[in-house]
């Protein structure tokens, strides 16, 4: 049976992290694209009763890119993973990672793991000197499977 939401066990989202290859890459302030969708194939078949329909099935599973935001710090992990795309190390840039998310006492409540995947955007801040607002970088990780651990 489903289980039923209660205040108790909605998952909030305030606190999640990337880890790549098991490796802590940080925290995040957002993250979008945890979803998967199918393919709809439409093909003509004939029901019980004799009518023409068109029936839909599942064709391919696509994943979402991964689009994940954080505040910069002086860590350079993120820039380095895209920067082997970019030199085109192609042996070492795929990899296997999660988007975790944590409860207020720090605990881990949520997963998802991705496979094979790489860094296909990096971005980082528009830079003005009369904002006083906390530089950020955005990466998007493109991958080849999705699932909720």
């Amino acid at each position: 049976m489903p289980e039923t939401a209660t205040s108790e066990n909605l998952l909030l989202t305030a606190r999640f992290s990337l880890e790549v290859d098991s490796v802590h890459m940080g925290f995040f302030r957002e993250c979008s694209g945890l979803g998967t969708e199918s393919e709809v194939v439409e093909h003509l078949v004939v029901n019980d009763k004799g009518h023409q329909i068109i029936q839909k099935v599942p064709g391919r599973a696509k994943w979402t890119d991964i689009t994940l935001k954080k505040s910069m710090d002086g860590a350079k992990d993120l820039w380095n993973w895209r920067k082997e795309v970019l030199d085109g190390k192609y042996d070492s840039f795929r990899r296997n990672g999660s988007i975790v998310i944590y409860n207020s006492e720090n605990t881990e409540v949520a997963r998802w793991n991705f496979i094979h995947g790489w860094p296909s955007s990096w971005k980082g801040s528009d830079l003005s000197s009369s904002s006083d607002e906390v530089a950020t970088e955005e990466l998007t990780i493109a991958h080849e499977g999705l699932e909720r651990a």
